[in-house]
């Protein structure tokens, strides 16, 4: 069975302009091209007319580039959503908590989802342990998100990728599914 057979829906996670400023989120973002790989995805999920969602982080902090008074709130351009494709905007780091997506999804009886968006280690991780937690067969696509340096309780530096490798570590085989998008265009 491929996997447009099982009617997933395409969850695109924070895919918004805010996340091209690398400095303000604390720089050496890995995977440059997440958001041209969501787009590829999202173009494919158009041409098999198969359910999608956008996902949008509006920060209540009036500083935050994520502020809907800020141009980052915006989606980038690799992701802009059509007229007919819903918008679910959350302010914590789970597209379920505060929105009506698992209604939506229960509605139209999705029970897979394909998560994509930024940032891994955080909204990404979020909602796919939850998408798990709540039994969804869910696939999370490797090269479709993406993270930057953080700096350790103890003052550690980390880098992005291996924060991006090992959030993915922690998510596959137990909350999710993770593939490469060229993985997941195959079984469409």
């Amino acid at each position: 069975m491929k996997l447009r057979d099982k009617n997933p829906a395409l969850i695109l996670i924070d895919v918004q302009k805010a996340f091209l400023n690398e400095d303000y989120w604390g720089g050496n973002r890995n995977n440059p091209e997440a958001e041209i790989i969501c787009g590829k995805i999202l173009a494919k999920w158009r041409k098999c007319r198969l359910p999608i969602f956008h996902i949008r982080h509006s920060s209540k902090s009036l500083n935050s580039l994520l502020h809907e008074s800020n141009s980052g709130f915006d989606f980038n351009e690799h992701a802009m959503p059509l007229d007919n494709e819903p918008i679910i905007t959350k302010n914590v780091n789970s597209a379920f908590i505060g929105t009506d997506l698992k209604e939506h999804l229960d509605i139209f009886k999705i029970n897979t989802l394909v998560l994509v968006g930024l940032t891994t280690n955080h909204c990404v991780s979020t909602t796919t342990r939850m998408a798990g937690n709540f039994g969804y067969e869910t696939y999370l696509i490797s090269d479709a998100t993406a993270t930057f340096d953080r700096i350790g309780v103890d003052g550690v530096l980390y880098d992005s990728e291996i924060i991006h490798q090992t959030t993915l570590a922690s998510l596959n085989e137990e909350f999710a599914t993770v593939w490469k998008s060229d993985k997941l265009l195959s079984e469409l």
